[in-house]
């Protein structure tokens, strides 16, 4: 299994009735558990469909999950409530409880390594951290791993930079019906500048203010290239 789309859940729901009833369950939890957060992107990364389906089942049942999962320290042993699957065009994610950190965390369904042992106890769901789950976890996986958060103004709809937009790069605002924010974040302020101007659309730099003379070094060095490149008769 590489990936489940909207219509991937769909038809699966019609197949439910002639399904055996272990796999009814497994059709149900997808369906009650999981939140799509769209939009264009890669092929998907391929996901352990065991692994998947076992998640969705402790996020229906409300079951205490022990994930193996790897971090900058190596793999670790993660004890979590799951409370919601959310898809992208290209991963699976998970937002659930941690409990070890006592918050709200984020993991990648495809590197969680099974398989999962048995569910654990059952929990009380929690109140979500958003209303908005999809946003919430679109924020969590463009933004917090980052040392530059971004906020940029485009002079676009949010529909029109939407198109051109990941959800897992960034979370769209909609300012008024001319122009939207964009909320980002890089290790690279270059990488960031350039990432911003291929949108091709107007824009301002709300924050952070290390970008602006990122983009003004850019800019001279565009014009001095196009400049200097002009092609002789």
């Amino acid at each position: 299994m590489a990936g489940l789309e909207e219509s991937s859940l769909r038809a699966l729901t019609k197949l439910q009735q002639t399904l055996p009833s272990r796999l009814q369950h497994r059709v149900t939890a997808f369906h009650a558990t999981t939140i799509p957060l769209t939009g264009p992107g890669s092929p998907p990364d391929q996901v352990d469909p065991e692994v998947l389906t076992a998640v969705a089942a402790a996020c229906r049942d409300q079951r205490r999950l022990r994930l193996r999962y790897p971090g900058q320290g190596g793999v670790s042993t993660r004890d979590v409530e799951p409370h919601r699957l959310v898809h992208t065009p290209r991963r699976w994610y998970l937002l659930a409880w941690d409990a070890d950190r006592g918050d709200w965390r984020t993991f990648r369904v495809d590197r969680i390594q099974g398989p999962l042992g048995p569910p654990g106890a059952r929990f009380t769901p929690r109140q979500l951290p958003a209303e908005d789950v999809a946003a919430y976890v679109s924020h969590s996986i463009s933004s917090a791993p980052y040392r530059y958060q971004a906020r940029i103004l485009f002079h676009a709809p949010v529909a029109a930079v939407a198109r051109r937009s990941s959800p897992a790069a960034g979370r769209l605002e909609t300012v008024d019906q001319h122009t939207c924010v964009l909320n980002t974040g890089s290790d690279s302020l270059e990488e960031l500048a350039l990432y911003v101007a291929l949108k091709g659309f107007d824009f301002q730099v709300l924050e952070p203010p290390e970008l602006v003379p990122v983009l003004r070094t850019l800019s001279d060095r565009f014009r001095l290239a196009a400049d200097n490149s002009g092609v002789s008769a």
